[in-house]
């Protein structure tokens, strides 16, 4: 995913004296007194940074000496960033709000025992489109309608364009397998130009101005549009599957601050807390008990929080091999540059 970046770092010098706690996380994904509401409870000062993508997290904490304490990884990133060494393992004796999280994430695929991460949000991809439409789409190859020729936008993210269009074919988007990725870029390249653009979350404010027809977005984004614009605008879990996707939390390797790191992780974890940042952000929490305290709009809305039987036709981002990265970057470079 990639979020605007922004760095809160409002009175660092004159807090520099104390404890503090370095926190990296992605954009909007805490609520406004998240963070003066810990240090005003604990004393701990946090220096608080985010981050467009994955990527550019690790390029920062790849030497083991970045100066972070707290990420927020990407579920398919927590394997990598174990066997790399990256991550600290949790210590659960100091995170006594664990059972605050709703069943199906306490023991997650990708981390089972919760040994290295805390599922934090999570959330799947679709479609959001004009009610207006003749004819709705319900699948990911309506976004190859020719009639939508300059309506249409793409994830600006390389699994999910890959992953929609290995979907399309019958394919796992998790496809390791050279010659589907290489059907699948085949029709990337053949969409590209019915595409107005590769969009992450700012397509929101074009779904709503009905500038674009349909899009592929995440079901977070697309449930802000159709707040903005009820009558106008819906969203489809297409017909082939679609992908399911987790952030989590997880202290590094590196961090001498392993308590406080936990103290931060724990606070997250209080319901009360929980709720107050899905509320702001507008996004589908882990936290059970923080969603039962949601307003019953944003805890019964169907987009953040489908059904399990809709849910059962999504399938989880999983690492990918050394090997199949490389090829996947390669085929995206060459889907962008066509």
């Amino acid at each position: 995913m990639k979020r605007r970046a922004f760095i809160l770092s409002a009175a660092a010098a004159a807090c520099s004296r104390g404890p503090r706690l370095n926190v990296y996380n992605w954009s909007d994904y805490v609520a406004p007194e998240t963070i003066p509401d810990f240090e005003r409870e604990t004393g701990i000062f946090v220096r608080y940074g985010t981050y467009e993508s994955v990527q550019e997290m690790l390029a920062k904490v790849m030497s083991g000496n970045s100066g972070w304490d707290v990420v927020f990884p990407s579920a398919d990133y927590i394997q990598p960033m174990r066997e790399m060494g990256l991550l600290a393992p949790l210590r659960p004796e100091w995170l006594p709000h664990l059972d605050a999280l709703d069943a199906p994430f306490r023991h997650p695929p990708w981390d089972p025992e919760l040994r290295w991460s805390v599922p934090y949000m999570w959330g799947v991809t679709g479609i959001a489109y004009q009610t207006s439409l003749d004819r709705p789409p319900c699948s990911w190859g309506d976004l190859w309608n020719p009639r939508l020729a300059g309506k249409i936008t793409m994830l600006d993210d390389p699994p999910e364009v890959l992953g929609a269009c290995l979907k399309m074919l019958g394919y796992s988007l998790n496809s390791s397998d050279p010659a589907q990725l290489r059907r699948a870029q085949q029709e990337a390249i053949a969409q590209k130009k019915l595409l107005r653009a590769y969009l992450n979350a700012e397509v929101r404010d074009q779904l709503v101005a009905g500038d674009v027809a349909a899009a592929q977005a995440w079901a977070i984004t697309a449930a802000q549009a159709i707040e903005a614009a009820p009558d106008k605008l819906a969203f489809a879990f297409p017909s082939e599957g679609f992908a399911r996707f987790a952030d989590t939390v997880a202290v590094l390797r590196e961090s001498r601050r392993q308590q406080a790191a936990h103290r931060f992780i724990d606070y997250l974890l209080r319901p009360e807390v929980s709720a107050k940042i899905a509320t702001a952000t507008q996004t589908a929490t882990a936290n059970g008990a923080a969603r039962a305290l949601l307003p019953a709009a944003m805890r019964d809305n169907p987009v953040l929080y489908p059904s399990g039987g809709t849910l059962a036709r999504g399938e989880w981002f999983q690492p990918q091999s050394a090997a199949s990265q490389r090829l996947r970057d390669r085929l995206w470079t060459e889907i962008k540059s066509a």
